[in-house]
């Protein structure tokens, strides 16, 4: 029998690498699945660091999910009876994804996505910035900056030992090797413009 009372949602989690976001929507999930709703998780599918179908957390926290090329196909995987749908790392997913959330909403599904709200640079990373202004909620967590040990709120790129110059390629699926978490004050990026108001 098709359920009629279902509440379609938007949740974000966001923050740097290390923030512990896709904890947070391993936990979402398994409260979701405590309650026996049906729900079908998702992952980009070049981001195969930990597992190949598994969404799993720096801890090695880990819950099945469906590897994804092209994000319209989440809709293939969606039926009348789903009630949750969870998508983490959504910065790798290509433009479509802001449409298939806004649309899986709109069927009433609730919708969980976790992912970087900051490139490497300290830039906006799309598509999350778009789901933010979107989102009924919106959860910004911090990691701690392995500099100074302040709330971390950046992703530091780091290649042979240096801070990843501002015209490297924008993706670069990597871990511990190749990124730590950084404050404002402590995260570099040679190369980037400055702040036209900057003296």
């Amino acid at each position: 029998m098709k359920k009629i009372h279902r509440k379609g949602r938007i949740e974000v989690i966001t923050g740097p690498m290390y923030a512990g976001k896709t904890e947070e929507l391993i936990r979402r999930i398994r409260r979701a699945q405590f309650a026996n709703e049906k729900i079908v998780v998702f992952k980009p599918a070049v981001d195969d660091r930990y597992a190949e179908s598994e969404v799993v957390s720096h801890d090695n926290s880990r819950t099945k999910s469906i590897n994804i090329v092209n994000s319209i196909d989440i809709l293939n995987h969606v039926d009348e009876y789903t009630d949750v749908v969870a998508i983490d790392e959504l910065q790798f997913f290509d433009d479509d994804i802001v449409d298939v959330v806004e649309q899986l909403a709109s069927q009433n599904i609730r919708v969980i996505v976790s992912g970087l709200d900051m490139n490497f640079r300290g830039d906006p990373f799309h598509p999350i910035p778009e789901l933010l202004s979107l989102a009924e909620e919106v959860d910004k967590l911090t990691a701690v900056c392995v500099v100074c040990h302040a709330d971390a709120t950046r992703t530091q790129r780091i290649v042979n030992k240096r801070p990843a110059r501002y015209d490297d390629p924008e993706i670069l699926v990597g871990a511990t090797e190749s990124y730590e978490a950084r404050c404002r004050h402590c995260h570099s990026v040679p190369g980037k413009p400055k702040n036209k108001l900057s003296k």
